[in-house]
């Protein structure tokens, strides 16, 4: 499916290109329209740790062409693309090499949460790295049973967390089995984040959760600066526009990289819309 020419044209709407370029070229346009960014360099899951160093570095370069851009963007990346399935000490010693070089540059680096089978080493890994330098965030899923603690916990650590609802397949026993759970926990979660976290990032294209987010906000008093929406690069840009013309911040994660297929897949699983858009192209191919 990567190297099909057809299937990557299908890619390219969730996807913003090949190549470091390609990205900061939707970076600068988003940036135009009053949106920010992250920028997820695609690949997971590496076959050794001489790949992991590759993509370490490639990271650490990504994240200073960013700053001396001057586009407004941080980074987000997965644990299993710097190591961890190999070794945590490794895995860990790459990532203290990025949120070091995030630290002097004054950016930010966002870990992407994976299956419930990594989140016991992301949080811990994550605890650590925040104590030294203060240059990194986490993403937690609203469909996992134990979210509610772990939102409380790195909320009084002051660790800035995404909140999302979660695109891995999950067994009931740690995750939440049905639709209407999932969604109550995130607003719960996102009540506990909006009035006690640390920055929080709100990622949701549900307007049902927006419109709850803006109202809580609203209630509370409290000022748009001090948390962001975020939302997927290809999916609702109306309600993208809408927000930034409703004087809301709003970051999208965009993606970039050949590695595309695993990804691609996830958010055409995650929302039916998705898979409408998919076989309307492939009718038109």
């Amino acid at each position: 499916m990567e190297d099909s020419p057809a299937a990557e044209r299908l890619a390219r709407r969730f996807v913003a290109g090949g190549t470091a370029a390609e990205a900061f070229a939707e970076a600068r346009r988003l940036n135009a329209e009053g949106i920010r960014v992250t920028l997820d360099r695609l690949g997971e899951s590496v076959t050794s740790l001489a790949e992991a160093a590759e993509a370490r570095d490639a990271y650490l370069k990504l994240m200073g062409a960013l700053v001396d851009s001057g586009i407004q963007g941080n980074i987000s990346l997965k644990l299993t693309q710097l190591g961890l399935d190999y070794s945590y000490d490794a895995c860990r010693a790459n990532m203290e090499e990025l949120t070091a070089a995030a630290a002097r540059m004054r950016t930010f680096v966002r870990i992407d949460m994976e299956s419930s089978a990594y989140t016991d080493r992301t949080l811990a890994l994550a605890r650590g790295l925040h104590g030294e330098h203060r240059s990194v965030g986490v993403v937690i899923q609203a469909c996992l049973r134990r979210s509610r603690r772990d939102v409380e916990q790195l909320c009084r650590e002051g660790i800035r967390v995404r909140l999302c609802k979660g695109a891995y397949l999950e067994p009931p026993s740690v995750a939440f089995p049905h639709k209407r759970e999932v969604d109550g926990n995130y607003m719960e979660l996102m009540k506990l984040l909006l009035d006690g976290g640390e920055y929080p990032a709100i990622a949701t294209h549900d307007e049902k959760m927006l419109t709850s987010a803006k109202e809580h906000v609203a209630r509370r008093g409290i000022s748009p600066d001090a948390f962001e929406f975020q939302m997927l690069y290809g999916i609702r840009r109306d309600l993208q526009r809408k927000l930034v013309a409703d004087g809301y911040r709003l970051r999208l994660y965009v993606p970039y990289g050949h590695a595309w297929y695993p990804y691609y897949m996830r958010r055409l699983a995650e929302r039916p819309a998705n898979v409408w858009f998919l076989m309307r192209n492939l009718r038109k191919g």
